[in-house]
């Protein structure tokens, strides 16, 4: 009985991460590129949300060379980013495998209840990870707007204090105070009903949607859907991310390639893809509910991609450039 116990064990800590590889061809919708824009001509996913707001197919941006460039307005999406939120402490079900947590039970995720009211409030790790999809592939290499890197781990919140503890997340997020009342919430509401329909509400910026508040800026949320916590997760390290200087909006300003700072998200400007633990062809704009693109897509008993409640995120970004002649 004890050999059978600790065979048990053994084979329940390995299952603890449990993952595959990610491969680029097969795991990535790359549907969701589309629509794209060219000089004001729209190609491909007729009544999906445009790639930007474009007010004229020409452009003009001053260049490196202390000259003009002249050219045309490109817009589309782009796969640049992707996020894993697990329950599971240092498990990476991206690389397939995992790191020894050196505080075993420490900041692992959960579902409890809270000590007043019928809620419940979950928690989980992220991994933000660089992968540009188009470069790594070695596609569209000679257009210039398109990302140029490579593979790699940016952010993993194990080591990250403030998202471990709500309080510790005030001192990047001040202006919660401020929402954390019924009359900013509610709000949220509308906020819902338009990411359902086409994509969320910008100006409402501590909302997203039927995944609840972007505030705390921390791995905690309120709410019992796995689906929607993971995805809200997800949505909440942009804003993070952001609020410290990490991530530049590429979606904002065609004229700046490297994109602009962004301390409050502009949620439209970024789509998720579900990976893991099942695959799903949904371009998911912040906030839309998971009773439209949910259905079986996460098994109580795992797939042989993953482990039930670690989720891995494709992330698509609204990209603006100016494609064109450099004149000096």
């Amino acid at each position: 009985m004890l050999i059978l116990l600790s065979l048990y064990s053994r084979q329940s800590g390995a299952a603890v991460c449990k993952g595959t590889v990610i491969n680029p061809v097969t795991d990535i919708c790359w549907q969701c590129m589309f629509p794209a824009m060219i000089g004001g001509v729209t190609y491909g996913r007729a009544g999906e949300p445009s790639p930007g707001n474009v007010a004229s197919p020409v452009c003009a941006c001053p260049n490196s060379k202390g000259g003009v460039t002249i050219g045309l307005t490109s817009a589309f999406w782009e796969h640049s980013r992707l996020i894993e939120t697990v329950k599971d402490p240092y498990c990476f079900p991206t690389l397939g495998s995992g790191m020894t947590n050196p505080k075993p039970g420490f900041s692992s995720g959960s579902s409890k209840s809270p000590t007043y009211g019928d809620a419940k409030k979950a928690f989980q790790q992220v991994h933000y990870y660089i992968f540009p999809a188009w470069s790594i592939l070695q596609l569209f290499m000679d257009f210039p707007c398109a990302e140029k890197g490579s593979f790699d781990v940016a952010y993993m919140t194990e080591v990250d204090p403030m998202w471990n503890d709500d309080s510790l997340s005030f001192i990047i997020n001040p202006e919660a105070l401020l929402f954390a009342n019924p009359i900013s919430q509610a709000a949220c509401i509308a906020d819902s009903v338009a990411a359902a329909v086409s994509q969320p509400i910008d100006p409402l910026f501590w909302c997203m949607g039927s995944w609840g508040s972007f505030y705390p800026l921390s791995g905690s949320i309120n709410d019992n859907n796995p689906l929607n916590v993971n995805a809200g997760l997800a949505a909440r390290m942009l804003f993070k991310l952001g609020r410290e200087s990490l991530l530049y909006d590429v979606g904002i300003n065609k004229c700046a390639s490297n994109g602009v700072m962004a301390p409050i998200l502009t949620k439209s400007n970024y789509r998720l893809q579900e990976v893991r633990p099942v695959k799903g062809n949904d371009c998911i704009p912040i906030g839309r509910s998971s009773f439209i693109w949910g259905s079986a897509k996460n098994p109580p008993w795992g797939t042989i991609q993953g482990s039930p409640d670690n989720f891995l995120w494709s992330l698509t970004r609204r990209r603006l450039c100016c494609v064109g002649y450099g004149i000096e």
